[in-house]
């Protein structure tokens, strides 16, 4: 068995770190630790690979990493140089999990865990992993488990071992009892789609329909985080195809909702020539923690999703923007495509008696959409609406017809 990695900034963690190697070297588990300290020396504790070993990596020496400008700049730097080695080692069969450990710090460790595959396993101890800090540089795509260290990492009281001795039994655990990710095995038929609380009922429905034909859907959440995993799961062969029923993520970076996809949502599948049923499920909202709407946006009509998610409503201006988004993305699809646009509306509070009820703006989607779009890329409407468990088994019929004009007899 191969190695289980240790990144921390041991300059400030080095006998935390210590400790934990330890506890996981009992269990018959070999680590190797990798120092991402930029400034101090190690305490307590020789790297295995040390800050200066890996600012070598990169070209430059330590003291021109501290150098860098800024702590910004050279947090930065350490954190790709990490990263790097953590792909590497993994790619070379020497690694089989990885840990992170700290606080600040714990974010540089976490980046390079997260480049181990889905299945492998990851752990991220941090005294920020609660409260209100955002757990996306922790997580990022992938699996990671986050532990909350209780107290702050510095020195090795009795909270501090009793959560480092569980941190490594759960390593142990899962390197025992777990797996990666396998290749699809010989005959089975994934497809991924996207599904919010507003498309449930139509996702299910097009789950059902897709699996009469020997096709199982893997269902994304499409908060932000659920697209651009499912599209770098595609992009390591995982699918036969994308039903993309839930784009809501196109609508969020327009204005900073937290159901942010990246500039690279709706691109990768197109580009790796899987076949794609489109939908623009979803796009007529963003997305924001209750209470946290912005002053300029408050004037817009909106939508208690739950006591935790407010959604408000997308303008006219900004329908018309995705609708050009959308099809300059797909425009660079190299596989079959087939988008299907319904007019009943886009979401569940878009319905004649609702809130985002806004038939002309889904218009001016659809008239930015077609004026912008491929000639060879067909658009097709309905009257459903996008919840509509009968909208899903058309949407699944569409797909099952491109896949079958892709796949040979």
């Amino acid at each position: 068995m191969g190695k289980v990695v240790l990144v921390a900034t041991l300059d400030t963690k080095g006998p935390e770190v210590a400790y934990l190697r330890d506890r996981l070297n009992a269990l018959g588990i070999e680590t190797l630790v990798v120092d991402s300290g930029i400034l101090g020396e190690p305490v307590g504790i020789v790297p295995d690979v040390s800050h200066a070993e890996l600012a070598g990596r990169g070209g430059i020496t330590l003291a021109q990493l501290q150098a860098s400008g800024t702590r910004g700049r050279a947090v930065e730097t350490m954190r790709r140089l990490v990263q790097d080695l953590v792909r590497e080692l993994y790619a070379d069969g020497q690694l089989v999990g990885g840990i992170s450990v700290g606080g600040v710090g714990s974010v540089m460790g976490a980046a390079a865990i997260q480049e181990l595959p889905v299945g492998v396993p990851k752990i991220v101890v941090a005294p920020t992993a609660s409260g209100h800090h955002e757990f996306g540089p922790y997580v990022g795509l992938k699996d990671v488990f986050v532990v909350h260290s209780v107290v702050d990492i510095l020195g090795l009281n009795p909270v501090m071992t009793t959560v480092l001795d569980n941190v490594a039994a759960a390593m142990a655990g899962m390197l025992a009892h777990g797996h990666p990710l396998t290749p699809p095995p010989p005959g089975r038929k994934y497809v991924a789609t996207t599904m919010l609380g507003n498309t449930t009922k139509a996702v299910g429905a097009l789950k059902d329909r897709l699996a009469e034909d020997g096709f199982e859907a893997v269902v994304f959440h499409s908060n932000g985080v659920g697209g651009p995993a499912m599209e770098e799961l595609a992009a390591e062969g995982q699918f036969v195809g994308v039903v993309d029923y839930t784009t809501n993520e196109i609508n969020d970076p327009l204005v900073g909702g937290i159901h942010n996809g990246g500039p690279d949502r709706l691109r990768v599948a197109g580009r790796l020539g899987l076949p794609q049923v489109l939908v623009p499920g979803c796009i007529d909202f963003s997305v924001w923690a209750a209470g946290s709407i912005p002053e300029h946006l408050r004037d817009r009509p909106v939508y208690d999703h739950n006591p935790e998610y407010t959604l408000v409503r997308a303008s006219h201006e900004e329908k018309a923007t995705m609708g050009r988004i959308f099809a300059e993305r797909v425009n660079e699809s190299t596989g079959p495509v087939h988008i299907v646009m319904p007019l009943g509306g886009l979401s569940i509070p878009a319905t004649p008696d609702g809130p985002f009820w806004d038939p002309e703006g889904d218009q001016l989607f659809l008239a930015a959409l077609r004026e912008t779009l491929r000639d060879d890329i067909v658009v097709e409407t309905t009257d459903h609406h996008i919840n509509d468990p009968d909208l899903g088994r058309l949407v699944a019929d569409r797909f099952l017809t491109i896949i079958r004009i892709k796949e040979p007899a």
